[in-house]
């Protein structure tokens, strides 16, 4: 009786851990699916491209845009943002690892649709305000509004309005426009 309980025990402990296993796995899996984009996680990525602008997601970008801006840091949108060989190295090793192209998201799939759907489907964007998905999902923004705040200046600005960018999270239900409030789709 006594080596019969020894196996009935180890199956009772290795379903707990399966169970256990399998539903850290569904949270995680249900994490993704509720977050838009992959939220930055890379601290010289942050600090490096966030010191001058918002850091945004590598998700909102296909590897081949991150790669042809990481390229001309010298004149990147009229400023130098050059950087050391191995801060650039790594930089761009985090960005197309985790861009639109490679991410199981739900925006960064919509966006690689969006571009595929496109008259050019190897279409290099540089601003995220050029993806058809961006500017589909904002047609409804009057255009006064950019110059209507000093925060706004253009759509390149998505932390302005959308409140949890910075998580990774562009919902409506978190959308804040300054001087004209909540969004009510």
């Amino acid at each position: 009786m006594k080596y019969l309980a020894t196996p009935v025990l180890m199956g009772a402990v290795a379903a707990s851990l399966l169970y256990l296993n399998s539903a850290n796995s569904s949270e995680e899996h249900e994490g993704r699916r509720a977050a838009d984009v992959v939220p930055v996680t890379n601290p010289t990525y942050e600090k490096e491209c966030g010191s001058c602008h918002m850091a945004y997601s590598p998700g909102l970008l296909p590897a081949r845009s991150w790669t042809a801006l990481m390229g001309k840091l010298n004149d990147h949108f009229g400023d130098n943002a050059e950087l050391d060989n191995a801060t650039h190295t790594a930089i761009l090793s985090y960005l197309t690892t985790n861009s639109a192209d490679h991410s199981d998201y739900r925006r960064s799939q919509r966006i690689m649709r969006s571009l595929d759907r496109s008259l050019d489907d190897k279409a290099t964007p540089l601003r995220i305000s050029e993806l058809p998905y961006i500017q589909r999902e904002h047609h409804e923004l009057p255009s006064n509004v950019f110059k209507a705040h000093p925060d706004l200046k253009s759509l390149s600005q998505c932390n302005a309005c959308h409140t949890q960018a910075a998580k990774g999270s562009f919902a409506e239900r978190e959308i804040n426009i300054p001087g004209m409030g909540r969004w009510e789709d």
